[in-house]
């Protein structure tokens, strides 16, 4: 079977039987189409599919990675070509995929956003306490810095959850998986006041969410966002103004400080310490960028 039919039968099968999305089938029609150029190329002619072997398929990352595209780009072209071949092997048209042990390239990591020591202590003065939103957008952002939450962790908090006598916070993280994390005595102050104002959201009686929105039920997920995203838009040019910032902003000023890098881990409830080390590198690009400004012959 020639490849460019091969492709046709295979895209025809993923609209009609396997209810792929559009988008997934324009980019896979994309990638496959530029894979028979590249073979094509190195061929000569056009090969037929059974004809192809690991060895043809591999250059086919250098030929794309010449034309400028990003590593994330080369790993998506790469799967649409193994997922044609796994499709003829399941079928039985083929004996074997020989992109099976093409190894797809590593995404490039980037370094997570994070706010300056400055743009923290600027944030937490843009709020108005003495209403029960204020108060509550307050208590909401120095628990995610303060403590390093995910935003859904600091949203299904219950009042009481927070144990103010010894300052920690029990968390439920991913998989379920509890963990005790410290609370400042900042983040303690400012959840005091939000307590004081909480009934003015006008909760019912059954509702024991610690952050409430503004008709009285837990606070979602979507308004968390509009609510540090507003915060954040005045005081920092950072691209991201997620409630994720802050959480990056407490492991790398920890960092920053001299903290080890297990406890950072698990504060964060991290499974990997290679998950944490993403944080080790934004430090030490900044201590490059201080170095750079300071030293005499760094300009050099």
């Amino acid at each position: 079977m020639l490849l460019s039919d091969a492709i046709v039968s295979f895209l025809s099968t993923l609209d009609s039987e396997r209810d792929a999305s559009e988008h997934t089938i324009t980019a896979y029609r994309i990638a496959l189409d530029q894979f028979t150029v590249y073979c094509r190329e190195a061929w000569g002619e056009e090969p037929q599919l059974e004809e192809l072997t690991e060895n043809d398929i591999r250059p086919f990352l250098g030929w794309l990675h010449d034309r400028d595209l990003s590593r994330r780009s080369l790993r998506m072209k790469l799967a649409a070509v193994k997922s044609m071949f796994k499709f003829y092997v399941r079928s039985g048209e083929l004996t074997k995929n020989p992109a099976a042990l093409v190894a797809s390239p590593k995404t490039d990591k980037k370094l997570p956003s994070f706010l300056q020591r400055s743009e923290i202590d600027a944030l937490f003065t843009t709020f108005d306490v003495a209403t029960p939103a204020g108060a509550r957008n307050k208590a909401l952002c120095e628990l995610l810095y303060g403590s390093g939450l995910r935003i859904s962790e600091a949203l299904q908090l219950d009042v009481g959850d927070i144990d103010v006598d010894a300052r920690t916070v029990r968390v439920l993280g991913k998989r379920s998986k509890q963990r005790i994390v410290p609370v400042t005595s900042v983040t303690i102050t400012a959840l005091a006041t939000f307590t004081a104002l909480r009934h003015l959201l006008h909760p019912s009686l059954s509702e024991h969410a610690l952050f409430l929105g503004d008709r009285g039920g837990r606070l979602t997920s979507a308004s968390a966002y509009r609510i540090v995203r507003r915060a954040l838009g005045p005081i920092t040019e950072a691209k991201r103004k997620s409630p994720h910032v802050l959480r990056h902003s407490f492991a790398t000023h920890l960092l920053d400080n001299g903290a080890d890098l297990k406890a950072v881990s698990d504060m964060l409830g991290h499974s990997s310490l290679s998950t944490t080390q993403v944080y080790t590198h934004v430090s030490v690009e900044r201590l490059k960028d201080a170095y750079k400004q300071a030293h005499p012959k760094a300009k050099k």
